[in-house]
């Protein structure tokens, strides 16, 4: 078959330099980066100069044929609101950019409200990061409320990441049942292999909530490709809540210093273990329509010099 393929979470910034719960984050070069307490490799070493940017990311997907991809944010990365809504003006079909609050501190409704005016579709909440040895913030408190009600009103999608298991998982019932309008989109694949990861699959039994599978190579990389558990994980969530709610994502840069871009989903392409239909749901079908991607491009196959 030829497949849609839509990227459902991936990550660009031009520089890293922040802190998370103390500890400092900050690009060095060839693709390290300083991240608390210890050097990691956070990029391709290809990538000298530690900008992961929109340029760099749309030559990947086109060599991979990917048409398009949403750019979400994370706490450790540093607030990229700025450079991703020029991406999203820039690149406006190919990227759809989640802005960020800062939730670890009071007063991040108004930044959700200037992000919602500036014309940002989706706004992404890092909501395991809200959770530390010394404090939470709970995704039910009043501001988060109120935030949740102006993304309601005005269409704007969250986009979130968990903690472990079903740590927050009642919160979130929560907020469905008093935003059930509001759509979410629930990140990392529910942080599969860890244990209760099931609990956070469950939450798709909502009409509006969705689960992508961002980061699941990470999860798996002690399996490393062709990655049959993370099938397996995938098939065990569509029996409970139908493949039509689970979406394909990268978790692009950091997974593709292990693996190429196109390894990222070339095992579900691949894999028995999938009907046709269910690979073309999940890779590009189910994001089309729950994003509303429009006028997607078809990339046509360049052959590599070892073909």
């Amino acid at each position: 078959m030829d497949y849609k393929i839509i990227d459902a979470h991936s990550h660009l910034w031009l520089r890293q330099d922040t802190e998370v719960e103390g500890k400092k984050i900050q690009t060095l070069d060839n693709g390290k980066s300083l991240f608390m307490g210890e050097i990691r490799q956070m990029l391709p070493p290809f990538m000298i100069n530690g900008e992961n940017t929109a340029e760099i990311f749309l030559s990947n997907m086109d060599y991979a044929g990917v048409s398009a991809a949403v750019v979400t944010q994370e706490y450790i990365d540093g607030m990229q609101n700025d450079y991703l809504l020029g991406v999203q003006q820039k690149y406006s079909k190919r990227f759809l950019c989640c802005g960020m609050v800062d939730a670890r501190r009071q007063g991040y409704f108004k930044q959700a409200a200037q992000l919602v005016a500036k014309g940002f579709r989706a706004i992404k909440i890092p909501a395991g990061r809200l959770i530390t040895s010394d404090s939470r913030v709970m995704l039910t408190c009043d501001e988060m409320m109120q935030v949740f009600e102006l993304m309601e009103r005005n269409s704007i999608i969250l986009s979130i990441d968990l903690a472990d298991g079903a740590e927050q998982v009642s919160e979130m019932e929560e907020i469905i049942s008093q935003f059930p309008n509001l759509k979410i989109a629930v990140g990392h694949f529910g942080m599969v292999t860890r244990p209760q990861w099931q609990e956070q699959i469950k939450l798709a039994r909502h009409k509006n909530v969705m689960i992508e599978s961002g980061g699941i190579t990470w999860l798996f990389n002690s399996e490393f490709y062709p990655f049959t558990g993370a099938v397996w994980a995938i098939k065990e969530a569509a029996s409970l809540v139908g493949m039509e709610k689970l979406m394909w994502g990268s978790d692009y840069p950091r997974t593709i210093v292990a693996i190429t871009y196109k390894m990222s989903f070339d095992f579900i392409l691949k894999s028995n273990l999938l009907t046709d239909d269910d690979k073309a749901l999940f890779l590009g079908l189910n994001a089309e329509k729950f994003y509303k991607f429009e006028n997607i491009l078809k990339l046509p196959h360049i052959k590599n010099m070892s073909e």
